[in-house]
């Protein structure tokens, strides 16, 4: 199972992007699917989740607010959709699934896609 993230680029602050992650397998369309990001120098941190039916869904304190998390099972894609973009959200976007079920939306992927370069300048 591959994921194949897309949509990152440069925006001003207080702009929108969305990005997309899209499964090579309808696998990770029964699973939860998160977002996760990494700046430089720092560790990789939860971003956003949604469960497999979209009915629930998960953000850090940092994006609420900011960014919708949803995604589209017939296209095995799930997307972020973040407004208000701050210099601080400058990082690499990596998109998470799963091959298991889990009710933590937080923790536990095992699939990752290659990340998207998600640049805000201030």
């Amino acid at each position: 199972v591959q994921l194949q993230a897309s949509g990152g680029g440069l925006v001003q602050a207080g702009g929108s992007l969305t990005l997309a992650c899209t499964a090579s397998e309808r696998t990770l369309s029964k699973y939860a699917m998160g977002w996760f990001r990494q700046a430089p120098g720092k560790v990789r941190e939860f971003v956003a989740a949604i469960n497999w039916s979209g009915a629930t869904t998960a953000y850090a304190d940092s994006v609420k607010g900011r960014s919708t998390i949803s995604r589209d099972n017939a296209k095995n894609t799930v997307y972020l959709q973040m407004n208000s973009l701050k210099y601080e959200d400058t990082a690499v976007y990596y998109c998470a699934g799963r091959t298991f079920y889990s009710s933590d939306l937080y923790v536990g992927y095992d699939k990752w896609g290659q990340g998207t370069l998600v640049t805000v300048s201030s």
